[in-house]
């Protein structure tokens, strides 16, 4: 294996920063941590595509994909990389603003998702393909008709992330003064989700005749949704044919009280943030019985927390992959971000000196659930400031392996026999290299100890993430 970052040369070594501690030890690798022949539960996971890569320096790195970012061709190869590795799917985040200020320093979207989905379809076979969708910018007619024409096209493969958006400077996009109330965003997406899914079956399938003699389709078997609710209005039918999956995929990546239990009444696969093995397994032994308590199977619903990987032949190499994308972060910028974080002014703290001592959380006044994944972070792996500003620039607080494939392959099994999760969101800190590294190394290893395909047993995405 190579050291590279994309095409680049790696920098000199840095400390390890992963996701185990001295109570975590690592285990032999062959057999597995399951042991004997006792079935292994086996992993899912899925592509988060996001320009570069995840980490804010990658775009920097010489041979990135920076001048890329626009060419749909980019996109095209990461899918088929993912399809070569077997993935479930490919996703994308969206926004609705533009952040000058930040593109300054790293770049983000490009392409809008939908649209890039629909090309990347066409450029591969099994994956799945996801996009993030807002319920309180989008009508659910006009989300219904995108999501089912894509599941269309890419013939079943289709998966809906929905989102009720945060920011103030979205909602000016979209004609309002500021986004709605917390409380009012998620009563408003649980009637969107309960009208897209109503309009997916208004024209099923098996109205469809295709009869040359003069009958295209049997009207009598299409129904107007008619919903009258609190926030929307839809008369009609849609006028896209019941999708091939019946109905797309639903994601939900809620963090929140409200989010989880948006999540345990409809989502079939939850994007989980969680720093390390502890929060996996509080926040899925949280979310599962949420899902209980609505009825539902908690095994219907895979749950797949964030991870950044950095993947090397040796746990040096891997170090100096880390570190040399640590090397090109703005370190002005990243110090300003910081000081956002922590509530304080950080811009004259030494780069390769300990992070000097934060204040207690409960002293805290901004917002407290990233300054406790920094509290974490540094309790843990007591990093100089410039590993703490590399951490936060890949993946924010989500979880980070560091190390062989092995050794990756070792701390993922532990996660799946824990109960931390059901597979990964995969966010690898550079793009193409971080995506290549492992469909390449920590892929087959999983393979071989019985923790992932060997190949696709469906064509759906609701086939490979085990639906029904």
């Amino acid at each position: 294996m190579s050291g590279r970052i994309d095409d680049s040369s790696p920098a000199a070594g840095s400390p390890r920063t992963d996701d185990s501690s001295p109570k975590q030890p690592s285990v032999p690798t062959g057999r597995g941590r399951s042991g004997g022949d006792a079935p292994r539960k086996r992993a899912h996971l899925n592509l988060f595509v996001y320009g570069c890569g995840h980490h804010k320096g990658a775009w920097r790195a010489p041979g990135s994909a920076v001048g890329r970012l626009g060419e749909i061709e980019y996109y095209e190869g990461l899918a088929r990389t993912a399809e070569r590795g077997l993935l479930d799917a490919v996703f994308f985040a969206d926004g609705q603003s533009l952040d000058a200020p930040s593109l300054g320093d790293s770049p983000g979207w490009f392409l809008e998702p939908l649209t890039t989905l629909s090309a990347m379809a066409r450029a591969t076979e099994r994956i799945g393909l996801v996009s993030t969708v807002s319920s309180t910018f989008y009508t659910p007619y006009h989300a219904a008709r995108l999501l089912a024409s894509l599941d269309h096209i890419s013939r079943g493969r289709a998966g809906w992330n929905v989102v009720t958006s945060m920011f103030d400077v979205e909602a000016r996009n979209h004609g309002m003064p500021a986004m709605p109330p917390h409380e009012r965003r998620y009563e408003r997406a649980e009637e969107f989700i309960d009208v897209v899914q109503a309009l997916w079956s208004s024209w099923p399938g098996a109205s469809l005749e295709a009869d040359r003699s003069g009958r295209y389709v049997d009207p009598e078997l299409i129904r107007d949704v008619a919903h009258a609710g609190e926030h929307f209005s839809v008369a009609g039918a849609l006028n896209v044919p019941e999708p091939p999956q019946g109905r797309p995929v639903l994601f939900q990546a809620g963090a929140s009280g409200p989010g989880r239990d948006l999540a345990a009444r409809h989502a079939e696969g939850i994007y989980a943030v969680a720093y390390d093995l502890e929060q996996g397994v509080a926040y899925r032994e949280d979310v599962r019985r949420r899902i209980g308590a609505a009825g539902r199977d908690p095994d219907d619903v895979v749950v797949m927390p964030g991870l950044v990987a950095y993947v090397g032949s040796t746990e040096a190499e891997a170090r100096r992959k880390q570190a040399a994308l640590d090397e090109l972060l703005p370190a002005e910028a990243s110090l300003r971000q910081l000081s956002r974080f922590v509530g304080r002014d950080c811009s004259g703290w030494e780069l390769d000196a300990p992070v000097p001592e934060l204040a207690p959380l409960e002293e805290f006044t901004g917002p407290q659930g990233r300054y406790a994944t920094i509290l974490r972070i540094v309790a843990s792996e007591r990093p100089t400031v410039r590993q703490l500003l590399g951490r936060l620039a890949a993946g924010g607080g989500h979880c980070t392996m560091v190390g062989t494939p092995e050794s990756i392959a070792d701390r993922i099994e532990e996660w799946l026999d824990r109960g931390g999760a059901d597979g990964f969101n995969l966010m690898p800190p550079s793009l193409p290299g971080g995506l290549e590294d492992f469909v390449d190394h920590v892929v087959p290893e999983l393979q071989r100890r019985g923790r992932f395909r060997t190949e696709y047993e469906g064509t759906t995405l609701r086939g490979h993430l085990g639906q029904r």
